[in-house]
This record gives C-alpha cells, sequence and structure tokens, in this order.
C-alpha cells in the first residue's frame, strides 16, 4: 500500500501509522493507537518484572569466641533469610591473637552448615580474606519447595477444622432436652 494512502486511512479512523518493521523490504507498518500499544507494553513489562524472583545477598557476622545464645540467633537470622530465598554471606572477623586460630572459625561455619542441614547449599568454601573468613551459602529449593507444600497442607488442614462444628463445651456432645420451669405464686401469709 502507498504511504500516502496508509497515512490517509490512519487519520479517517484517528489512529496513528506505526513503523513496526524497519528492516523489512518493504518496511512494516500497523495503523493503531500507538499511547494505547505504549500503555499496554508498559503494563506487560511490568508484570514481567513482578513475576521475576530477585534473590539477594545478606550478611551475618561472627566471632570465633561466640556465646551458645548468640550463635543460635544469627542462625536464626541465617534460616530465616534463606526461607526468604536470599543468598546469605557469613563472615568470621578475626582480630588480635586470634587470627593464630583460624580453625576455630572454620569450625563455626562448619557447625552452622551441620545444623541448618537440608536447607543450605554452600556456593563458596570458607576462604580467608585478610582478618576475615568468608563463606556463601544459598538455599535448597527443592528443600524450601517441599516445607513450602508442606505449609500449604498444613494450612488447608486448618481450614477445615475450623469449618467443622466443635461441640458445645456446656452441652457436651450429647443432645439435651430443653424443659421449661416455671415458679409457681407463694401463697399470702396472714400475719398481721
Amino acid at each position: 500500500m502507498d504511504t500516502r494512502e496508509a497515512l490517509r486511512q490512519a487519520r479517517e479512523l484517528d489512529l496513528d501509522l506505526v513503523e513496526v518493521a524497519p528492516q523489512a523490504d518493504p518496511p512494516v507498518c500497523r495503523i493503531m493507537d500507538y499511547g494505547k500499544f505504549k500503555y499496554e507494553r508498559d503494563v506487560r513489562q511490568k508484570e514481567a518484572r513482578k513475576k521475576q524472583s530477585r534473590t539477594g545477598l545478606k550478611e551475618i557476622k561472627f566471632r570465633p569466641k561466640i556465646d551458645p545464645h548468640d550463635y543460635a540467633t544469627k542462625k536464626g537470622h541465617v534460616t530465616r533469610f534463606l526461607e526468604a530465598g536470599n543468598k546469605v554471606k557469613i563472615t568470621i572477623m578475626f582480630r588480635g591473637r586470634e587470627m593464630a586460630h583460624t580453625d576455630l572459625g572454620r569450625k563455626i561455619l562448619d557447625r552452622l552448615v551441620s545444623d541448618l542441614g537440608e536447607l543450605v547449599v554452600v556456593e563458596a568454601m570458607p576462604k580467608q580474606e585478610g582478618r576475615n573468613m568468608i563463606m556463601v551459602i544459598s538455599p535448597n529449593k527443592r528443600h524450601l519447595e517441599a516445607r513450602a507444600k508442606e505449609r500449604a497442607r498444613e494450612a488447608r488442614e486448618q481450614v477445615v477444622s475450623a469449618a467443622a462444628p466443635a461441640p458445645d463445651p456446656v452441652m457436651g456432645s450429647e443432645p439435651q432436652l430443653e424443659v421449661e420451669l416455671h415458679a409457681e405464686p407463694a401463697a399470702a401469709s396472714d400475719e398481721g
């Protein structure tokens, strides 16, 4: 079709003539509402971005002489980060004479990986960088999916059990007969 004819048709329909394939021979154009086209394209791109999963890198720091309670607390933070789908960079910080005992830091990292068990995959084995020992772990996707299915099943069971009528604690589980009691008027006394 001639370019002038296509422009005339687009103006008659109050639309735009948009070139969609300039490399083709001859170039391909389409008559459309360009503003609506841009809006729909942006909406599709926004939806695609929502569906993307972004994994962040969280960092947690330990010391070689960590208290058992502090270790448990930090292990809980690591577990929470992994369950959220984030990778975790674990840093053991050494100071002064602690540098002579880097094996203590390695033991802490090994203990953490063994405590977390199936939940983690070690991405970067522990390595010494100056005064720090660093290890990167990431969540085990299969384990997270299995855990999510288990939680969904438990949630469904709770909904089903909440929907079932519970026995009345006052009445018990057996049906009771309702009886109406009427008080008889008291006789007037002749005391006076």
